[in-house]
């Protein structure tokens, strides 16, 4: 199948799971567990079959910004669809659908400097899986310290906005926030610890930036996770430690891939 019809074909299955999220939101139509888990399948298919093409080419793996973002974020709804069978997540579709969206569009429309890793490279794509899956989980919690943060804003104002009769009870909410913060601290700990194993001479291969936010992030996590359990920490105080420590992650990612690619246009 074309890349383009497959392109096609996600952007609009996740239209319309966007759609159906909005609709539910503002209480116009019901929820329908079978529906979302139907659209959501068929749009990672799509969306996965679209990998398979751009990012898996001549004999390796293209980890350049953009095909890197489409891989991330099939991920990010990867583990969604999969919490939503357990956990009530389903309102963060309504975020990472769009995301979704708007890495493919920019993945079709943008070239950026190929990053090649040989298919032969296991010591490097166990790291890069690793990573891709750290960056997945934080972004999660990420989507969701904003909504912990709002929720628990409104509640101190009495504000019973739409938001609020939305969302699950607040414990739900903080639980659900330090269970994703929790797998992301194992996952990015084995990412780093992979890439010490497996990448050699960091400040040769343009690393070093990404390796110290990468460290920086992890302790920020780190923190959050001690001062959970031995002060208390929750609801605003664990919004604001979560977006900091997303924040430097994303500089470790995001940050050196658009300077090395789009600023200085490095490939490898």
């Amino acid at each position: 199948m074309g890349t383009l019809i497959l392109a096609v074909t996600s952007l609009f299955l996740y239209s319309v799971g966007t759609a159906l999220q909005a609709l539910h939101f503002r209480g116009r139509v019901q929820s329908n567990a079978a529906i979302t888990t139907l659209i959501g399948i068929l749009a990672l298919v799509s969306h996965g079959l679209l990998i398979a093409q751009t990012v898996h080419h001549d004999g390796g793996f293209d980890f350049s910004f953009f095909k890197s973002s489409v891989l991330i974020s099939w991920i990010i709804v990867f583990l969604l669809l999969g919490l939503n069978l357990r956990k009530p997540v389903e309102n963060l579709l309504l975020g990472v659908y769009p995301l979704a969206t708007l890495t493919i569009i920019m993945a079709l429309i943008t070239h950026t400097p190929s990053r090649l890793v040989s298919d032969d490279s296991y010591g490097m794509l166990s790291h890069i899986a690793l990573s891709v899956t750290a960056y997945s989980l934080f972004t999660l919690a990420a989507i969701q310290a904003i909504l912990l943060y709002f929720q628990n804003r409104q509640l101190k104002h009495n504000y019973n906005s739409l938001l609020v009769r939305n969302l699950p009870p607040l414990q739900t909410m903080e639980s659900l926030l330090f269970e994703l913060v929790w797998a992301g601290v194992v996952m990015l700990t084995l990412a780093i610890g992979t890439g010490a194993l497996f990448v050699k001479d960091l400040f040769a291969q343009d690393l070093a930036h990404k390796t110290i936010f990468s460290l920086l992030s992890l302790l920020v996590f780190v923190s959050l996770l001690v001062g959970r359990y031995t002060k208390g920490w929750r609801g605003m105080t664990a919004s604001r430690w979560t977006l900091a420590g997303c924040a430097l992650l994303m500089l470790a990612f995001y940050g050196s891939k658009f300077a090395l690619e789009l600023v200085f246009h490095k490939g490898g």
